[in-house]
């Protein structure tokens, strides 16, 4: 938990030219948090000419336009976090954030993601498998990789606990001898075009990092299994009203939501542990 007078979600032309007014005005406490694994937005992918016309008087690829603003950014020492995925943002203004640190070769997939491509597409993710977070498709999916011939080295969970079902855990993980780290977290990843391995570290009970504790693990495939949010891109674009703490629309008993004649179930409205509950 971190506390910024200024938080700003976006690292595009917006986003730099905001953090960079920020602190022309004297905000020194400030954060830009961008997703890619650069500043600059969608310029750093437009590298025709024709901007900068009215803002620099003078004609612009994309990349340099953003390059201007970024050298701002780094001038005034602006901190940014990039490759860091904003997923929640509440009203009273609380930012989560998923970060990994590195760049991004292929073998990093969502635990789901994996799962599509290994049951429908017969697509097999690799052959060294390192799973960050214990949701119930990571350890299922640790099963399924040791069934297909891959070695799950091990589970590395952030928490003192598992946050899957028990079952799961004592079928997928135990059943099968793969070990479970509790109060881990991966630090850092290596390679190029394909992920070489990743650095572990023990976290204390504040959650840093306990000195001595990293490691590296060679490996070849990182699964992200660190929860499941409802996809509302269509609710929001209905005018639904959206419940702050499930992340799915607000419904009445019928499951009605807040526009008539529209209604939620099954994983859009929450996201459910088992089938029966859906």
């Amino acid at each position: 938990m971190q506390e910024k007078e200024v938080i700003i979600i976006g690292g595009g032309a917006a986003g730099l030219a905001a953090a960079v007014a920020c602190k022309q005005k004297g905000i020194e406490d400030l954060l830009i948090i961008e997703r890619g694994d650069y500043l600059g937005g969608i310029l750093q992918q437009c590298i025709h000419d024709g901007f900068g016309l009215e803002k620099f008087h003078t004609s612009l690829a994309g990349p340099e336009y953003a390059q201007r603003y970024i050298d701002r950014v780094v001038n005034k020492k602006i901190p940014f976090l990039l490759n860091s995925m904003v997923v929640s943002l509440t009203p009273q203004k609380e930012v989560a954030v998923i970060n990994i640190p590195g760049t991004r070769p292929s073998g990093i997939y969502a635990a789901g993601v994996a799962q599509e491509l290994i049951n429908l597409k017969d697509y097999m993710v690799g052959e060294k498998i390192v799973v960050l977070g214990s949701g119930d498709i990571g350890l299922i999916m640790a099963r399924r990789l040791t069934l297909e011939g891959a070695e799950v080295i091990m589970v590395a969970e952030k928490l003192p606990y598992s946050s899957g079902l028990p079952r799961n855990i004592n079928q997928c993980l135990y059943d099968f001898d793969i070990p479970l780290l509790l109060s881990h977290t991966v630090v850092d990843i290596e390679g190029n075009d394909r992920l070489s391995g990743v650095t572990i570290a023990q976290l204390g009970k504040r959650g840093g990092i306990i000195p001595g504790s990293k490691r590296k693990i060679p490996c070849d495939t990182l699964l992200l299994s660190v929860g499941l949010i409802p996809e509302n891109e269509l609710s929001r674009e209905a005018g639904i009203v959206i419940d702050n703490i499930t992340g799915g629309p607000q419904v009445d008993e019928r499951g009605q939501t807040s526009v008539p004649g529209v209604f939620a179930c099954g994983n859009v409205l929450q996201v459910h542990d088992i089938v029966d509950n859906v």
